[in-house]
């Protein structure tokens, strides 16, 4: 499951994939509709790309995101905002409360992405 938040921890955008694809590839898709200037786009290292980056600044946010260990040339990120990615994380521990969620007990795809559809509606409500 790929997802983007908000600053309040609640999903903004949802993506189902299988549990061997990466997770750059498919944060564009997410980040498309959400990206506005003066915002930051937090995340873990595993997004740490160029076209990614690239992408953040040409919609006028600012990437947060720490560098790879084997990047030649790391760049720097600002700690004290990077704090707050604790919120994805929250938001993730609050769609696994449900325990189809966590478990996956659905059998398709297209079920489970519709329960964590109800479970993300239910979050903003």
């Amino acid at each position: 499951m790929h997802l983007s938040c908000d600053a309040q921890g609640r999903p903004r955008q949802l993506a189902l994939t299988g549990g061997q694809a990466g997770d750059c590839p498919h944060a564009p898709a997410l980040l498309v509709a959400d990206l506005r200037a003066g915002q930051h786009v937090l995340a873990d290292r595993a997004y740490d790309a160029n076209y990614l980056r690239e992408q953040i600044t040409q919609a006028g946010a600012q990437a947060v995101i720490p560098s790879k260990k084997n990047r030649k040339v790391p760049i720097a990120h600002d700690a004290q905002v990077y704090k707050n990615r604790n919120q994805i994380e929250r938001c993730f521990n609050r769609l696994k409360a449900y325990r189809a969620i966590a478990n996956r007990f659905e059998k398709t795809a297209l079920a489970y992405l519709a329960l964590v559809t109800l479970a993300a509606i239910r979050m903003w409500l």
